[in-house]
């Protein structure tokens, strides 16, 4: 496999308001082109808007959701892969001739749809339908997955991903700085974005303790590291209705190292080299050859209720 540059984003969207959005993925994404890119990926939901879909009713969100390929924004995602020489993963809300709708996240190359994955756990807004498979595809030479937000904090989906061939997997999120049951975890304050130019280092305090990057260091780079994969996360920044995100996307390595991270109070990208030399020497890949799937595979396999329980949004409903 030969040697290839992704772009991870982060930007503050504007709920509801797919123009606006597809407006920066654009510009990201020349941006990332004019660093070498072969690849940018945007945060889940990027193009419509996350947290504010937790109001909408079904009719207001079929109202938001698009068919995919065709629907307006993969012919606008077409168009803009095309302009700028690269390739485009962005996340928008799904609907199917049945009225059924998704968290949907796709791969847009200058010819058209190249893949898509639907969130396996979704739970932004009660009309949403969990997704049924996952999803590896070539790109550029290389296997890539995707998994969205919550999914990856199943162990299980990132090493099913990882099984099915992946060497990249995608890992768009709106994430951090909620409530939990996690000492330490909490909202952070509005006014702090504000004034973000003014006084820029203690908002940077908030977003990197453990309301936001400190939590995401202790899960995000084992999934790299255990399963010798790119994890290439990506992340709102700014406002998302009247929650505050803290962005710093990143790529992860399959050492589990930061090699790429957005360290900008704003819209941005970081960009990185992805090599093949690393998949064979990180210690995931011996780990994944010494598996003695004998042991585990009724366990793991065994049937059981599923729950899906989220704090912050549970608390205020």
């Amino acid at each position: 496999m030969k040697n290839i540059k992704i772009s991870s984003a982060q930007f503050e969207h504007k709920s509801g308001d797919k123009n606006y959005n597809l407006s920066v993925i654009d510009s990201l994404s020349k941006k990332a082109k004019q660093q070498g890119a072969d690849i940018v990926a945007f945060h889940e939901c990027s193009i419509t808007g996350y947290t504010f879909a937790r109001h909408l009713s079904k009719e207001q969100m079929l109202e938001l959701a698009e068919f995919i390929p065709d629907g307006e924004t993969i012919s606008k995602l077409t168009q803009i892969a095309a302009k700028n020489n690269i390739v485009v993963l962005a996340g928008l809300f799904e609907k199917d001739k049945e009225d059924n709708l998704f968290k949907a996240y796709v791969c847009v190359d200058k010819n058209g749809l190249v893949a898509k994955f639907r969130k396996l756990h979704p739970f932004i807004n009660p009309y949403l339908t969990p997704g049924n498979e996952y999803c590896v595809f070539d790109l550029c030479g290389w296997k890539c997955g995707i998994l969205i937000c919550y999914d990856n904090n199943i162990i299980e989906n990132v090493r099913a991903t990882k099984l099915l061939g992946a060497d990249i997997i995608f890992m768009p999120h709106v994430t951090m700085c909620t409530p939990s049951t996690r000492p330490g975890a909490g909202f952070i304050d509005p006014k702090l974005w504000e004034n973000r130019e003014a006084d820029p280092t203690s908002l940077r305090l908030e977003f990197d303790g453990m309301k936001g990057r400190e939590w995401l260091m202790k899960w995000l780079p084992a999934r790299a590291y255990d399963n010798a994969i790119y994890a290439v996360f990506s992340n709102a920044i700014g406002m998302d209705d009247d929650q505050l995100k803290n962005g710093c996307s990143m790529i992860i390595d399959p050492f589990g190292d930061v090699i790429a991270e957005c360290r900008t109070l704003g819209d941005d990208i970081t960009t990185a080299t992805i090599t093949a030399d690393k998949l064979t020497k990180a210690g995931g890949y011996r780990y994944i050859k010494a598996r003695r799937p004998e042991l585990y595979k009724d366990i793991i396999g065994v049937s059981h209720k599923s729950e899906q329980k989220v704090v912050w949004l549970t608390a205020d409903e």
